[in-house]
């Protein structure tokens, strides 16, 4: 089937949408699944209406040529057309590229200390510093589920929920292993150290998404242990819960309450037994692409950040940019996402092709 072809059925679903909707029928959740629909079609009916508008002026155009008084100012408008055409075409496969419905869910982000120790745990620190301020300049929420904190005042581990529009969309493309070369303010020779942190972003399930039997979880209880085993409180505030069919299993300890403890622990499981399904969905769909830079893969090493030189490298796309204290502020995180992005869609463009 030619792109053409393809265009009708979506401008035609397009107006049904937009007739329902001005029917005046539906209400609540009917109307407002409509209106989602309508608003995601939307913009791709406008490039649809560029594009065919753009191919009707070009055969208009190729018949003045012809015309001895006409025909250097349809040349001209042909060498417009030209690059305006394929552009259009682009746009419009892209907004055809099958919707993974996890992209505009809120996310789980997860950092882990890895190799290095204290330094490793301050790296930790200094990932979370990134996303939390891309976070506040994407105009997200970004709330603490659970942390450990290292004592020098890094994170062994820090556990977060971001709320907010495309969320996942963005993040995804971050977990994996980050490296990071500097000396450590804990080397008295100044040597470089080299260590690393790992970054896990988990879409958040749904309760539709993931039906859990109570029959199917382990529920244990504990006191919530502070550092140096001192206790926090002394009632089992803590909330260890496993899945016994898979046997994940997410212990919390933040709230001095068991309940909230439960409730976050419960999120967390929910987002991991979504996330084994998703990966699951994305290995079939990628699996005859290169590079799957979405992949999510924790084990591979996607980016060093190299203080001594001033620059951050993403391995999957080869892009280096000399700006790393405007990326660790996560003022300019998006220079290195957006390029990700676009060799996402750019791999699963040729899949198609």
């Amino acid at each position: 089937m030619s792109l053409i072809e393809k265009l009708g059925p979506i401008r035609a679903r397009h107006e049904e949408l937009a007739s329902l909707m001005s029917a005046g029928t539906l209400s609540g959740e009917a109307y407002t699944k409509l209106a989602t629909e309508y608003a995601e079609l939307s913009p791709v009916v406008e490039a649809i209406n560029a594009y065919t508008g753009a191919l009707e002026e070009q055969e208009g155009l190729q018949s003045l040529l012809t015309d001895p008084d006409m025909k250097d100012m349809a040349r001209a408008d042909l060498e417009r057309l030209d690059d305006l055409i394929p552009a259009l075409e682009s746009e419009i496969k892209r907004a055809l590229l099958p919707k993974d419905k996890a992209d505009s869910r809120n996310a789980i982000l997860e950092i882990r200390a890895g190799t290095g120790g204290d330094e490793a745990a301050l790296f930790a620190a200094d990932l979370f510093a990134m996303y939390r301020g891309y976070a506040a300049r994407r105009g997200w929420r970004l709330e603490v589920l659970e942390a450990s904190e290292s004592d020098l005042g890094g994170y062994r581990e820090i556990i977060c929920e971001v709320n907010g529009r495309d969320v996942f969309a963005r993040l995804k493309y971050e977990s994996g292993v980050h490296r990071v070369q500097r000396v450590p303010i804990t080397e008295a020779g100044g040597r470089i150290h080299t260590s690393a942190a790992t970054v896990a972003v988990l879409p958040e399930a749904e309760d539709v998404d993931i039906q859990i039997n109570d029959g199917d979880l382990r529920v244990d209880t504990y006191r919530a242990q502070g550092s140096g085993g001192q206790h926090v409180n002394k009632t089992e505030s803590a909330v260890r819960i496993t899945h016994l069919p898979t046997g994940l299993a997410v212990a919390m300890q933040e709230e001095k309450s068991q309940h909230k403890n439960r409730d976050k622990a419960m999120k967390i499981l929910r987002a991991k037994l979504y996330e084994m399904e998703w990966t699951r969905r994305m290995t079939a769909r990628s699996a005859d692409r290169k590079l799957q830079v979405g992949s999510g893969d924790r084990s591979e090493r996607i980016r060093t950040y190299n203080f001594p030189q001033g620059r951050v490298t993403d391995h999957r796309i080869n892009l280096t940019l000399y700006k790393i204290t405007d990326i660790l502020s996560g003022e300019s995180l998006d220079e290195v996402i957006d390029p990700l992005v676009t060799e996402d869609q750019a791999e699963a463009l040729a899949a198609l092709s």
